[in-house]
């Protein structure tokens, strides 16, 4: 008996260390499998993240009345952002002309879309923005330095 109580404190003792070296909180980044898109990236909140073909090389571009419709997924200086299980690519950060430092996936800017209004939908996917873009959401098995593939979602809006 004093062996298995021996092995559960070291467990609870290595839970405690992987907690204090920045594993706790959730993930920045997760996969979440979508109807009608498959393994998707999502923020902490369940929402599709989405990047545009006019940030393809790293620049952010949606600014000012932009980040009305498509919000930027930031974290807090020095954050370093983290993807959970499922999440291939390569997450760092860039600063956005406003001072705040967005997330990035395999170097492209993440964003939400504000008509979702939630977890699990995507009809940001396929929209041209105003800023001359065309924005897609973010598959999973995207392997980095590539690009997004589309996903259906019917046309959706344009002109945002």
């Amino acid at each position: 008996m004093p062996r298995v109580r021996a092995l559960a404190g070291a467990a609870a003792a290595l839970s405690l260390l992987a907690a204090c070296s920045g594993g706790t909180g959730p993930a920045t980044v997760t996969v979440r499998d979508l109807a009608g898109t498959g393994s998707t990236l999502v923020d902490p909140s369940g929402r599709t993240l989405y990047t545009t073909d006019r940030e393809a090389d790293g620049t952010v571009r949606c600014v000012a009345e932009c980040v009305a419709i498509w919000i930027p997924l930031t974290v807090p200086t020095g954050t370093i952002p983290t993807g959970g299980a499922g999440v291939t690519g390569v997450l760092a950060t860039v600063p956005r002309p406003d001072g705040a430092n967005q997330v990035t996936y395999n170097g492209r800017p993440l964003y939400t879309f504000a008509p979702d209004g939630g977890a699990g939908k995507f009809g940001g996917n396929g929209v041209h923005d105003s800023f001359g873009g065309v924005d897609f959401v973010w598959r999973a098995a995207v392997a980095a330095g590539s690009a997004p593939p589309p996903a259906d979602n019917g046309g959706g809006p344009a002109g945002y």
